[in-house]
């Protein structure tokens, strides 16, 4: 069985992205934001494990043909989200979902091989503790946390407590977090003490990130600060976290340290944020931003 160096699953959704100065409707989700930014970088070999509806079989036939390798596990409906931003765009997006997708099965999986899986949930039943278990004996498991942190009520999207986290995380190697997410998981919102219990946990790498602040990786040993850089314009902030985590793997994989990776992760989603829809650019559009850009440095 041929292995891959990133496989990632997760629910391709249909967005309405709602900003102060327009309506957008467009694909998205994990799995849409990391795939199209991996596109970018041809020395990783990359699978898509998506799942989605018949109905928006022409996404998938899109992506393939921009040279993205995806596998489909059919759903009867694919997730359907409702984005709206105000003017901050670091606190002010109110969300709907409004249509849901089936789980994901350790069948669906089974024929995969992956040095590592990221697990793209955007609803808290998207992946069992069993699934997590399952492939992180197969590779390495990288999660962000905000779907197990969503539940979903009468369209309406709840912060919720991931009940089964400190059984999941066991299997976790890396986990993103911001700044709600880790008062969600850890009942704190200091950085360094929020971070030790994800370690504690048994998380390898934490990543925390604050938005326009910066973000902070821990891996049981050092707090590594990683500035923010300054975009030149805000257009949308959706698939930015995303964008970070997939620039932030691309980077480890290629054996690079916390702190080159962490940047380079940076100066991506700065670039995302700057443009409507997915990363479209390339890893000399990363480092001119890395070079030039203003930076904005965390405080612990």
């Amino acid at each position: 069985m041929h292995t891959f160096d990133l496989c990632c699953i997760g629910h391709i959704t249909l967005d309405k992205v709602v900003t102060p100065s327009n309506t957008v409707h467009m694909p998205g989700g994990t799995a849409f934001y990391c795939s199209y930014a991996i596109n970018h970088f041809n020395d990783i070999d990359y699978h898509l494990i998506a799942g989605l509806a018949e109905s928006e079989i022409a996404v998938v036939e899109k992506m393939r043909s921009d040279g993205i390798n995806v596998t489909v596990a059919p759903s009867r409906n694919s997730v359907y989200f409702e984005n709206i931003y105000g003017d901050d765009i670091d606190n002010s997006r109110t969300q709907r979902v409004l249509a849901k997708a089936d789980p994901f099965t350790i069948n669906e999986l089974k024929d995969t091989q992956a040095k590592v899986y990221l697990l793209g949930a955007l609803l808290a039943d998207d992946f069992s503790v069993d699934i997590i278990k399952y492939l992180s004996q197969k590779g390495k498991v990288v999660i962000d946390s905000q779907g197990y942190l969503r539940e979903v009520r009468d369209q309406q999207v709840f912060a919720v407590d991931w009940k089964e986290k400190k059984e999941a995380l066991k299997y976790v190697h890396a986990i993103k977090v911001n700044e709600l997410e880790l008062k969600s998981l850890t009942g704190t919102d200091d950085v360094v003490e929020g971070g030790k219990m994800l370690y504690d946990w048994g998380v390898k790498e934490v990543l925390m990130t604050f938005g326009s602040m910066g973000s902070v990786i821990f891996d049981g040993k050092t707090y590594h600060k990683i500035p923010a850089y300054v975009p030149k314009t805000v257009t949308d902030a959706t698939g930015c976290g995303d964008t970070y985590l997939i620039g932030y793997l691309y980077q480890r994989l290629k054996g690079e340290n916390i702190d080159k990776a962490g940047s380079f992760a940076a100066a991506m989603a700065t670039i995302k944020l700057e443009t409507m829809g997915p990363f479209d650019k390339t890893n000399e559009d990363v480092e001119l931003v890395q070079r030039t850009a203003p930076k904005h440095i965390p405080i612990l």
